[in-house]
């Protein structure tokens, strides 16, 4: 029977059914235990984790001098978090839930989008209040026929520009991996631009690279304050790939006509000073791919693939 350890919260049915096979550990508090997560890293056969378990430095040392690990399941799709390449020289292979979350991130970025840009769901206390405010509220833009850039057109960005699609907008994407001839902008009904097009003639722009060197401060001062007067900024990539404190006096200065950030450079986010008193601004804990459809697509997709892995490896536990 082999061990399993989750540190972070797992789909229970998908918890379930690999406790039918194995022995399973799962502590959704175990991300915050660094020494006793090293301890159990060490004596597991397969290690599930989402994005706030640092895979690298102590913890990866333990699952390898520990020599019983054979595979390391990512609940997500995003691998900044793992040291992917220490992982490969040790010969311990890392799955991520590749496409298992991509419906719930393009639906954050199409539903934030629309509230960006009417800009009258967030009265309710002025009205609760007694307060009518029906001239200000009336400026508000549809969504329809206005701009979505695309930074990043893998899958999550493909399946984004079809949903914008299907309410009226037009798509413009960047992706430095396609050349413009990619058949995914055909298919998603997009327009491949360079990144300085995308920036600055979109309405409302919406980030979906992961975070490497060539992408960390990618949405800088400068190329915020070349971006559209009145466009809205949408990150549910990576924190670091925005300068925040640029943005909030974008916001403030009123060059920007919107933001929702879903991810931040420091997890859980800390008071952050720079953001009051912004504008439009929507700001979430990392749940744009997280809805409960999400969240048991993405655990039943590394529950089966773990489970695989381990099978196929049966008769040679140990590396």
């Amino acid at each position: 029977m082999s061990r399993i350890v989750i540190t972070e919260f797992m789909d229970e049915r998908a918890v379930a059914g690999l406790r039918a096979r194995h022995d399973v550990l799962h502590d959704p508090k175990l991300v915050d235990d660094a020494p006793r997560m090293a301890k159990e890293a060490a004596a597991c056969d397969a290690f599930i984790v989402r994005n706030r378990t640092q895979v690298r430095g102590e913890l990866l040392k333990a699952l390898i001098t520990g020599r019983r690990c054979r595979v390391v399941g990512r609940l997500g799709v995003g691998m900044d978090n793992i040291d992917v390449a220490g992982c490969e020289a040790a010969g311990l292979p890392v799955i991520p839930a590749t496409g298992a979350n991509a419906l719930s991130v393009a639906e954050y970025v199409i539903g934030t989008a629309m509230l960006l840009l009417r800009g009258a769901y967030q009265s309710t206390a002025a009205m609760a209040a007694g307060q009518w405010p029906r001239t200000p509220l009336s400026n508000g833009r549809e969504i329809a026929g206005k701009t979505l850039g695309l930074v990043g057109f893998g899958s999550i960005g493909q399946l984004t520009g079809r949903l914008a699609r299907a309410v009226g907008m037009q798509v413009t994407a960047f992706d430095a991996m396609m050349d413009e001839d990619h058949p995914a902008f055909a298919a998603a009904g997009a327009r491949c631009a360079g990144l300085d097009e995308v920036l600055t003639m979109s309405d409302v722009v919406s980030l979906h690279v992961p975070l490497v060197d060539s992408t960390r401060g990618l949405v800088n001062a400068a190329r915020i304050a070349a971006m559209k007067k009145g466009a809205a900024l949408i990150n549910t990539a990576r924190g670091g790939i925005v300068d925040e404190a640029a943005l909030a006096a974008a916001l403030k200065s009123g060059h920007l006509g919107g933001a929702a950030i879903d991810v931040f450079g420091t997890e859980p986010l800390p008071a952050v000073p720079h953001f009051e008193g912004c504008p439009n601004l929507v700001l979430t804990p990392h749940i744009a791919g997280v809805t409960a459809e999400a969240n048991e697509r993405v655990s039943f997709m590394i529950a089966e693939k773990v489970q695989a892995l381990l099978a196929a490896n049966a008769g040679g536990a140990g590396r």
